[in-house]
């Protein structure tokens, strides 16, 4: 037996959108984020993360609907424009904190260009995401591999 087929699916992103809209109806970011939803049946990252600091600024909104939208925002996927390999290393090593692994990436790339988690962690190095402790221990024993 289908239990999703009997029970209805709770749309918290429409109960946000008519909770800010009951709050303050002359929204004009509201309407449009509401009127997007009902025509395409989704927002996009940047949208909801607009709603969500509007829907922190509705006093009785429930702390569960916020709670799940924050978890909807931190599922979706971040895009991001990447420039030039070059221009981005020179820049990281100035600025991120885990740019000292990056010349062993490229060396691992160097010798295994295919090499899937050295891109993985080239990508996040890229995106100045931080490398956990397990991923820099990877590289540790990847360099060790390589002499």
């Amino acid at each position: 037996m289908a239990k999703a087929a009997n029970k209805k699916l709770v749309d918290v992103i429409d109960k946000i959108l008519d909770a800010c809209y009951q709050y303050n109806p002359d929204a004009l970011f509201i309407l449009s984020l509401m009127h997007q939803y009902e025509e395409r049946g989704s927002l996009s990252k940047k949208q909801l993360q607009g709603l969500f600091q509007k829907a922190n600024a509705v006093p009785d909104m429930p702390a569960n609907w916020l709670g799940t939208l924050e978890a909807i925002i931190l599922k979706m996927p971040d895009r991001h424009k990447i420039a030039k390999e070059n221009t981005i290393a020179v820049a990281m090593q100035h600025i991120h904190p885990d740019a000292v692994y990056l010349p062993l990436i490229t060396a691992i790339l160097q010798k295994y260009p295919q090499h899937k988690g050295a891109l993985l962690l080239q990508t996040k190095c890229s995106l100045h995401q931080p490398l956990t402790n397990a991923e820099k221990a990877q590289l540790k024993q990847w360099e060790k591999l390589l002499k």
